[in-house]
């Protein structure tokens, strides 16, 4: 049984359940897995367990609505605040981690109606315009404020915009290192130029492979000792730090989009499956959610497991459009599973089935082709005048095959359409307007390297910054 498997709350068992949370892996019931329970720091610092698991929280605090409801129109970094306040209490002071908060979050979050009842949730106004700026920026932040003054070093495989997200957050940072993987043909010409122009204490390599080679080469230099001194971390969304942020925005649409306190329904574009798990907890927590979409580009083996009962991940992955969620084995697919009774092994084996009746009755996952984006971008800006990039588009399309219902719902829009100006240009004949986010690419010296798509390669590299 899932170690937070069913609804829970801090009021419905009493006191007792009033320990500080704990992690726990999820590989904790196989053989050799490890049963510890670790704080937030160690969680965050570690990245991966040592047993090859992702960390899960040990129990979930409740949220409190009614509280929630009364201070609707609060910003976005105070909804932040109230939200994540149980996950780091006794880690940092309520006065230091609201000023964290506020530092994270300093651009606004904008709720776009769109018609009776549908609205889109764009994620896109951070300082690299994609919605890994919410989770990266907390994270970052979370980790400079726990990190004793120890160096440490950060690896993150990215299939587009998360490397960029996670490199601007920790440039500058004092203390860290931060080492990007990315598959050098699966990314457009903008999110490369991003990518390769982070620099100082950032350095880019473009992947001769794709996004699960960077992910796999990722996971296995976590689990190598000779690696030790590095002390590594991972900002990918294998790190629970880049989870619990991302459960605040549906909170945060929740509060803005239903007056009645009603639930509500998203769909998410997904790739690896840390956005929608962020709603997953905000679900747990009690944020009443009528219906959770897992969209997916051509990579369609979660809705094919939700449908089957057997998991049969995609390697290669398919190259799309919506290049970020190219991914043949969400790593975060292992969380789903754990939550409902079952174990998902690092290389993609089920040892113990979850309960499937029970998981798709709460999640539904849609596979939208490359054919049915590029329709949906042309029409909703034919017919609406709203512009949408790749992975906006398989949310919308995804919610409007299931029958465009229940509202209200909110679909999100994870990048700006600017980072993807060559498919806008070639669809509707005009390219986007960039974000000011793109002008401080201008002045900056590329900082990339090519590496070979094998593990030998990148230890050996890593190994060179050990000296």
């Amino acid at each position: 049984m899932s170690v937070i498997g069913r609804e829970s709350s801090e009021t419905a068992d009493g006191a007792a359940r009033r320990h500080p949370i704990r992690y726990v892996s999820t590989h904790r019931d196989l053989p050799g897995g490890r049963r510890e329970a670790v704080d937030l720091a160690t969680a965050l610092q570690r990245g991966l367990a040592p047993d090859g698991g992702l960390y899960l929280p040990d129990r979930l605090p409740a949220l409190d609505l009614d509280s929630l409801t009364r201070r609707r129109s609060d910003p976005y970094w105070r909804v932040a605040q109230t939200v994540l306040a149980p996950f780091v209490e006794g880690v940092l002071p309520p006065r230091d981690f609201a000023a964290l908060c506020a530092e994270a979050y300093n651009f606004e979050v904008p709720l776009e109606p769109v018609d009776d009842g549908l609205w889109l949730l764009r994620l896109d106004r951070g300082p690299t315009a994609s919605f890994k700026d919410f989770a990266a920026r907390w994270m970052a932040r979370m980790l400079r404020a726990m990190g004793g003054g120890t160096p440490q070093t950060v690896l993150v495989a990215t299939s587009g915009d998360t490397g960029s997200a996670v490199g601007e957050a920790f440039r500058d940072v004092p203390g860290f290192r931060v080492f990007i993987l990315y598959p050098r043909d699966e990314v457009s010409e903008v999110q490369r130029r991003q990518l390769d122009r982070i620099g100082a204490n950032v350095m880019a390599f473009a992947v001769e492979g794709t996004f699960d080679d960077c992910q796999a080469m990722v996971k296995q230099a976590f689990l190598d000792p000779a690696l030790a001194p590095l002390r590594l971390t991972s900002a990918n969304s294998i790190n629970v730090g880049r989870i619990l942020p991302q459960a605040v925005y549906y909170v945060y649409a929740w509060l803005r989009v239903c007056a009645d306190g009603g639930p509500v329904a998203f769909s998410v574009p997904s790739g690896n499956l840390g956005n929608s798990f962020g709603c997953e907890l905000a679900r747990r927590m009690g944020l009443p959610v009528s219906r959770l979409i897992l969209a997916v580009n051509e990579n369609d083996e979660v809705p094919r497991f939700l449908a089957t009962g057997r998991y049969e991940p995609i390697v290669p992955s398919r190259a799309c459009l919506s290049n970020a969620m190219n991914v043949g084995h969400p790593s975060n697919l292992a969380r789903y599973v754990d939550l409902y009774g079952g174990v998902l092994t690092r290389d993609g084996r089920l040892e113990r089935l979850p309960q499937m009746g029970e998981m798709c009755r709460r999640l539904e996952s849609v596979s939208v082709s490359d054919t049915e984006t590029v329709e949906c971008i042309r029409r909703w800006w034919r017919e609406r005048r709203v512009l949408l990039e790749p992975h906006g588009a398989v949310g919308v399309a995804a919610f409007e095959r299931l029958g465009g219902q229940p509202r209200p719902a909110v679909c999100l829009e994870t990048a700006h359409p600017a980072k993807f100006p060559e498919v806008i240009e070639r669809e509707l004949g005009f390219s986007p307007d960039p974000p000011a986010a793109f002008e401080r690419l201008a002045g900056r010296a590329p900082a990339v390297e090519p590496l070979p798509a094998s593990y030998e390669a990148l230890r050996a590299r890593l190994q060179r910054e050990m000296g």
